[in-house]
């Protein structure tokens, strides 16, 4: 083997980063789900590509929420205020568009407007929480713990009753936005054509995976994140703002928080203070490890997180379909495959780059030799 040879694979392997390669695992175990639930469930709609589309519409506001995770999650810290930023956003553009009922007639200035308000929530808790995680020094977790508490509060001194919309408008809007997909059709009975359709929140759900993609990628700001999650000394030194990256990777997932509570109630259309957007966080946080992302930070990918984000549904459509109706079966499926990745990741990490396969210590059952006494 010539030394150009040696070089060549040498760099292959290193090319083969660790996001990247937790990212091809998660990718590989949705592949074999969904094609077990194809050949099991297949009579119950898996075995059409509707089924799919519709997995990606039902769960559009967990893959915005899942990027917004996994962005602060690289860096190096946690926000599980993002559920209940979703439940408030919901309820206050559900009040809001009841209250602008009947007064402005254009569709796109009312949509217009309620996405304001969507975002200007989500932004408002991502400057305070950035501001308290970054300038403050507070750990992220009471922080955003606080941020979660009082979203929920507000939420429910907003109103302690179910809103349902009545904005004709804004009804008429979220029927006639969505995209027809008829290269993914199925004939019926009748031989008539069945398109799935992609709502509007879907296609924004996977612009923002894009785009997030491309920021971790591509932008400074991405370089720095993934830089400080890794080894925040390490960024110091390289002269790395830590503080203005961190309070910008929250001020982006409040954004973003805000405008998954946006197309939550696009799917939806009506807000329930006791159940908007509940768990959804803790969803978020086991689908952005599903798809590769560490809670020790400085590795994870927007690509994994969508696929983490279609395992966790996928199971719980599953479940569904398979008569299990009552939640808690859901629940245990979904901490069953967390705890099941988290340990993969593990071992996965400590066996790699070794030459021969070796279990980490914490599994190991050999017993450590015992230090000779000097007595």
């Amino acid at each position: 083997m010539t030394a150009a040879t040696v070089r060549l694979q040498k760099r292959k392997r290193e090319s083969l980063t660790d996001a990247t390669l937790l990212m091809l695992i998660s990718i590989a175990i949705f592949v074999i789900m969904y094609a077990v639930a194809v050949l099991t469930l297949g009579d119950k709609g898996f075995n059409k590509p509707k089924m799919m589309i519709d997995i990606i519409n039902e769960n559009a506001h967990l893959l915005i929420i899942g990027c917004s995770l996994t962005i602060v999650m690289i860096g190096g810290g946690i926000n599980i205020s993002v559920g209940g930023v979703i439940g408030l956003t919901a309820m206050s553009c559900g009040l809001f568009l009841n209250w602008i009922s009947g007064t402005i007639e254009s569709p796109f200035l009312t949509v217009s407007l309620t996405l304001l308000v969507a975002l200007g929530i989500g932004l408002a808790f991502g400057l305070l929480q950035g501001f308290m995680v970054a300038t403050l020094d507070i750990q992220p977790f009471i922080v955003t713990l606080a941020g979660m508490v009082l979203a929920r509060g507000l939420t429910s001194v907003l109103s302690a009753k179910p809103v349902t919309f009545a904005n004709a408008i804004f009804k008429s809007f979220k029927s006639d936005t969505k995209m027809e997909l008829p290269f993914l059709g199925t004939m019926n009975a009748q031989g008539v054509l069945l398109s799935p359709k992609l709502e509007l929140g879907a296609l924004i759900a996977i612009i923002v995976v894009v785009l997030v993609w491309l920021l971790l990628r591509y932008a400074k700001l991405g370089r720095h994140i993934y830089a400080i999650g890794g080894n925040q000394q390490s960024a110091m030194m390289l002269s790395i703002n830590v503080k203005s990256t961190r309070f910008w990777s929250y001020v982006i997932s409040g954004v973003l928080s805000g405008l998954a509570g946006f197309v939550y109630i696009m799917h939806n259309a009506k807000a329930d203070p006791s159940s908007v957007a509940l768990r959804s966080e803790m969803d978020a946080i086991a689908a952005s490890i599903i798809g590769g992302t560490l809670l020790t930070g400085g590795v994870g990918n927007i690509i994994g997180t969508f696929f983490g984000v279609m395992i966790l549904s996928t199971i719980q459509k599953v479940i569904g379909l398979s008569g299990l109706k009552d939640a808690w079966w859901q629940q245990m499926a979904s901490g069953a495959m967390l705890g099941l990745f988290i340990v993969m990741q593990s071992i996965v990490l400590s066996v790699r780059g070794k030459q021969t396969l070796k279990l980490p210590p914490w599994l190991s059952f050999r017993r450590k030799p015992e230090e000779p006494s000097l007595t």
